[in-house]
């Protein structure tokens, strides 16, 4: 299962390595701004080819749509905070099957979706 799975992942980023060649993601500055990161820690490749990060600084979530040039936040708590609409330090993203993204709310000690 796990062999299968890493097998799947290797395909999709090397298929998204062969499309991308260069900074996709940031490079402009630490910022808050949708062309910025601040302190991106984690990456998920969905089967979709989509590339989601945690920017942990920002207290967001961010995907990028294979094919598309704008970035779309999936999870951009409104600040930082405890709030149910709020994110704190944000570390590992899975997304399941059905789309469904789950994420890692270091601070506030809880896994959102």
């Amino acid at each position: 299962m796990v062999s299968l799975w890493l097998e799947k992942m290797d395909k999709a980023i090397e298929s998204i390595n062969s499309q991308i060649h260069g900074v996709f993601a940031g490079g402009n500055g630490s910022g808050n701004s949708l062309d910025q990161l601040s302190g991106p820690h984690y990456i998920f490749v969905d089967r979709d080819h989509s590339v989601y990060t945690s920017d942990n600084g920002n207290h967001r979530m961010m995907k990028w749509v294979k094919g598309d040039k704008q970035v779309i936040p999936v999870a951009d708590g409104q600040g930082k905070g405890n709030g149910l609409t709020q994110l704190s330090y944000l570390e590992g993203v899975v997304v399941d099957q059905l789309g469904t993204v789950y994420v890692t709310d270091q601070w506030n000690r809880r896994i959102t979706r």
